[in-house]
């Protein structure tokens, strides 16, 4: 009975967000439950553990008899960082610093370490990271693991800025992986999923940290593409760009732009303070999801207000912006939920078009649709880039209910589909909706790693909801 209380707390506590990630209470409580930030597809595990060195991390995943799992800042979405009655390795407590050399400008550091903490390391020092997310609070190891990207112009996925890696096997041997060395493991490990081993440090290039100065550019959705590769692409003083397409017909990109400046900062903070209220941020979206006069609120008030400002910051300054900025007041009847899609740049036009027709058929409540860029990948062994891309991050807000999950779903894979006939790809981090045999037309390559993972881990140690499904 007392097992039963307490997992019967934990779910409780998981579903109202209340349950932290404490190593102490997850080591005290048998069957306990791993949310993600969505709070959707919560995993009950037998275990969980926060390693605080690599030699108890090897030793977890040796003596664990049964399924392992990785989680970090748990921002990936569908079950990637659980398994169910398996090992849950939070990572959050391998944050050091390896080391750093600032005239080379590379480091190494621990995978549980998050961006911010290494922003910290390296402003000093007149450095930044080269290519992250747009949110700071992830871990540096999840987001090699999912092989993310951002805004940088020119830099494509992260795996291009990371040098080497030290990965922990299935039989707990923990092994130096670069392009060189053991390469065929670094493939596969940087957007892996954690489907080979943990990573538990990673090498990363860096970069100069600069003022920046944004700009902003209302364009023809006809026209965007062009725009993008006659003024962005190219230009070596552009770091950062992206466009957005708001609601209801997404089909007239706010192209918003960072480039090297030497004007005088705006803003002289060199980092976005820690520990901010982002209570209007939080009202804000409320009300444009909410309100019926939401996307005309966010194209004539919100937007002017925010992007009409002359803005010149520092690199690291815009690198650090907190995902609390993003939360709801509570997630107990809606969530913020993203999805991503990776289309060539001949194709853009044609499904945003598409994009938008499925949108509205199904009453997605999408706030907006961000568009990126990216070069070929040509390192990763399951790449979402085959060729030069733009990418559409979706931001929408969904009911938890299982109808709206089903809802859900169903719009996802017709969005899926459309990306597959224009060659695309979509994003392995979020909602599980879409079809095995939409996996694999989307990563054929898929059928690589699986004889990787027959020589590396033939028992299938490694595991979670996504490759559960798929692999």
């Amino acid at each position: 009975m007392l097992v039963q209380r307490r997992c019967f707390l934990a779910r409780a506590l998981a579903g109202a967000g209340l349950l932290t990630l404490s190593p102490q209470l997850a080591l005290a409580t048998p069957g306990l439950l791993i949310s993600n930030v969505t709070g959707l597809y919560s995993v009950m595990v037998a275990k969980a553990v926060a390693p605080s060195a690599v030699e108890q991390l090897a030793q977890e995943v040796r003596q664990w008899p049964g399924q392992v799992a990785v989680g970090g800042g748990r921002f990936s979405m569908g079950g990637q960082i659980a398994c169910a009655g398996g090992l849950h390795l939070d990572m959050r407590e391998l944050r050091q610093l390896v080391w750093l050399d600032a005239n080379a400008r590379t480091v190494r550091v621990q995978a549980g370490m998050t961006w911010r903490d290494l922003q910290e390391r390296i402003d000093p020092l007149g450095l930044a990271v080269t290519t992250m997310q747009s949110f700071a609070n992830f871990t540096i190891g999840g987001s090699v693991a999912v092989n993310a990207h951002g805004r940088y112009v020119g830099n494509g996925p992260l795996g291009n800025s990371v040098r080497a890696l030290q990965i922990v096997l299935a039989d707990g041997a923990v092994v130096e992986a670069t392009r060189r060395r053991n390469a065929a493991l670094f493939r596969a490990a940087i957007g892996g999923y954690g489907a080979l081993g943990v990573i538990s440090e990673v090498e990363l290039d860096l970069a100069q940290n600069v003022p920046m100065e944004r700009s902003m550019a209302s364009v023809a959705l006809e026209d965007y593409p062009d725009y993008f590769l006659g003024t962005v692409r190219d230009d070596p003083d552009c770091i950062l760009h992206n466009a957005d397409l708001l609601p209801p017909l997404f089909d007239a990109p706010v192209a918003i732009s960072w480039r090297a400046t030497s004007k005088p900062l705006t803003e002289t903070a060199r980092l976005i303070a820690r520990g901010q209220s982002y209570d209007m941020h939080q009202n804000a979206i409320f009300a444009l999801t909410e309100l019926p006069c939401g996307p005309e609120l966010r194209t004539h008030v919100v937007n002017p207000l925010v992007l009409d400002k002359p803005a010149v910051v520092w690199r690291n300054h815009e690198a650090s912006h907190d995902v609390a900025e993003l939360e709801p007041r509570t997630r107990r009847i809606s969530t913020y939920v993203l999805q991503e899609y990776f289309i060539p740049v001949r194709h853009l036009v044609a499904f945003v078009r598409e994009m938008a027709g499925i949108i509205r058929q199904h009453g997605a409540n999408v706030l907006n649709v961000s568009i990126r860029h990216s070069p070929a990948d040509e390192l990763s062994l399951l790449p979402w880039a085959r060729q030069e891309v733009f990418s559409l991050v979706v931001y929408y807000k969904q009911r938890v209910h299982e109808k709206a999950h089903a809802q859900a779903g169903a719009w996802t894979r017709a969005m899926i589909d459309a990306a597959l006939q224009y060659g695309g790809r979509y994003y392995l981090p979020y909602q599980l909706h879409a079809t095995r045999e939409q996996f694999l037309r989307a990563y054929p390559e898929v059928a690589q790693l699986r004889q990787l993972k027959q020589r590396l881990d033939p028992q299938g140690k490694f595991s979670n909801q996504l490759w559960s499904r798929y692999l």
